[in-house]
């Protein structure tokens, strides 16, 4: 298991429409360090995640930080070297291009102690859970819409082959503040021009179970569509900067 983050120098950042984007960069950089193209995308893809921590600047978005985690032990290894200066692409298609090479790269601080059982988290990348509604997939855009602990574990459990036995549950005050704490997200730009959107949702949980399971969702993150750049979390009281 193992996790990094990647920042700019101050003042600066990365501007990118779609997540795409990003994801694509980092697929670059997992395999010119090493790692097996069938580990990092595709159907039978290892667990990682990771998420763009910025502002939306123009109509876009601009990042200053990408933190990246892996529950794999194997990804662990190349992850634990990658090089900034491949984290970029380009599209010509589109004339879009990112590029991360004047980032440098920390560990992201593993927040976990002996005996921990429960651990407060906000969203570093929006949380995604759907379901299934008359053979369509349906974001949810609620978080009381859902079981939530059963969407985590299933996923999660599926993804390790054991059983993932998570409590998760959101700030009920947060919500009832915030009822409307959905997110659209533009995932990419089709041929025709239209793009794709995954909504997401953005509320602080509390994690509960054995630390085994904490430190998955941790490094793996949690929900749908995490390689993707989603269900990234940070601990509560670092706040989303940290």
């Amino acid at each position: 298991m193992y996790r990094i983050r990647i920042t700019l120098p101050k003042r600066s950042g990365v501007d990118y429409n779609n997540l795409d984007m990003l994801h694509d960069a980092l697929v670059n950089a997992w395999t010119t360090c090493g790692a097996v193209a069938n580990d990092v995308i595709g159907p039978d893809a290892k667990i990682w995640h990771f998420a763009a921590l910025g502002w939306r600047r123009n109509g876009g978005n601009r990042a200053h930080t990408l933190v990246i985690g892996t529950a794999d032990p194997n990804l662990g290894k190349y992850l634990s070297r990658i090089d900034p200066a491949q984290i970029r692409h380009a599209r010509v298609a589109t004339g879009e291009a990112v590029d991360f090479s004047a980032g440098t790269i920390e560990v992201d601080p593993d927040p976990f102690i002996p005996g921990i059982v429960s651990l407060g988290v906000v969203m570093l990348s929006p949380l995604v859970v759907s379901r299934r509604e008359k053979g369509k997939r349906r974001w949810i855009t609620h978080i009381v819409e859902t079981d939530l602990s059963a969407a985590v574990n299933k996923r999660l459990s599926r993804l390790t082959g054991r059983s993932v036995q998570l409590k998760v549950e959101p700030d009920r005050l947060y919500v009832r503040c915030n009822p409307k704490h959905d997110t659209l997200v533009p995932i990419k730009q089709l041929p025709d021009g239209r793009k794709s959107f995954v909504i997401g949702m953005r509320v602080p949980l509390v994690l509960q179970g054995i630390e085994e399971d904490l430190r998955l969702a941790w490094y793996g993150g949690i929900g749908e569509k995490n390689r993707f750049g989603f269900g990234c979390i940070g601990v509560a009281e670092r706040g989303i900067g940290r």
